[in-house]
């Protein structure tokens, strides 16, 4: 084999992994640490592709990448800045509406406080920023493998039949309107029913979502009314009133369904950006069915999407603090 060829060996071995691991179970994070490995070794293999017909053209392709990193990185940083303006202007100045808008302002700042400490010759100080350095490239590393297969995972779209869509409750406003977060949910999963029903199926509706201390009903009442008064019949509606997480969404809903059709099949639906942690969820909860998105304005994708990988980072917290803490020690007696 030619030595340019080498590097599409583990792009392809990546690949075969993903597939086995997908065809399982695509609800899996590690799905996207797998497509990520595919596509790097699939990148140097292209890189030692060109640089087998021309070296100088692979020297120019492999210092616009480099280029591109920092380039890329300033360019997201004001990006999420921008974007974070317009979450606080249309969203108001909630915790949760700040996370463009610090992630941004984060990046745009470790450029430059990276420089001035490279000029401060001071080991103390070296050591701890070489120590944030390393866990940021782990923590990146873990968002980009997250957001890729976010991408991926939300475009996969089934036509198997399904007995039950569950549509994922989320807060009322003024204590009983459904918002339109929420009315695009609902929205997906009448579309979902006339589809189904047009191929013959006969899904149920199961709106889930509980009461909060501010909420005047429980969330999956003024769900099921602003689906009847969209022209879905009662009948084919089921509620889940008792839950307060996206968790207990999941939990409730299989017990309900498992109640009514033990051997059932679903579809859940929630909003795009939460599709991949609440298919996580889903298969935590083992709840036999995928789950589809519905659209969200574009300027609330980038908070919500922070918001949902510091989630799952959490969820996963001991393994993921034990490997920031050894990454930060290594970097600590490396430097001393």
């Amino acid at each position: 084999m030619k030595p340019a060829l080498l590097p599409f060996i583990p792009a392809v071995l990546f690949f075969l992994v993903f597939l086995i691991s997908f065809l399982r179970d695509r609800r899996k994070l590690r799905n996207g640490v797998y497509l990520f490995f595919t596509l790097v070794f699939f990148a140097l293999g292209v890189l030692f592709l060109v640089a087998s017909v021309s070296q100088q053209a692979a020297a120019i392709l492999l210092f616009i990448a480099v280029a591109l990193i920092p380039l890329s990185a300033f360019a997201l940083g004001a990006f999420l800045i921008g974007n974070g303006i317009t979450m606080l202007r249309r969203e108001g100045r909630r915790p949760a509406n700040l996370l463009s808008l610090l992630a941004g302002a984060g990046i745009i700042a470790f450029i430059p406080v990276s420089f001035l400490v490279d000029q401060i010759d001071w080991k103390p100080l070296t050591a701890v920023a070489g120590a944030i350095s390393a866990v940021l490239v782990y923590v990146s590393f873990l968002f980009i493998c997250f957001l890729l297969y976010a991408i991926v995972y939300g475009r996969i779209r089934s036509r198997r039949a399904v007995d039950f869509i569950v549509v994922l409750g989320a807060g009322l406003l003024g204590g009983r309107r459904v918002p339109p977060l929420l009315a695009s949910r609902l929205d997906r999963g009448h579309r979902l029913l006339d589809a189904q029903r047009a191929r013959g199926a006969n899904p149920v509706l199961v709106t889930s979502g509980g009461q909060g201390p501010d909420e005047e009903l429980p969330e999956s009442h003024a769900m099921a009314d602003y689906l009847v008064e969209k022209g879905v019949s009662r009948e084919l509606i089921m509620m889940e009133d008792q839950s307060r997480t996206t968790s207990e969404n999941l939990t409730f809903s299989k017990e309900l369904m498992r109640e009514a059709r033990g051997d059932y099949r679903c579809v859940i639906v929630t909003n795009n950006f939460h599709v991949l942690r609440a298919a996580l969820l889903a298969r935590k909860a083992k709840v036999n069915g995928q789950v589809v998105g519905s659209p969200t304005a574009w300027y609330f994708w980038p908070s919500a999407t922070i918001r949902e990988f510091i989630a799952v980072f959490l969820e996963h917290r001991v393994l993921n603090f034990t490997v920031c803490g050894l990454i930060a020690l290594s970097q600590v007696m490396n430097e001393f």
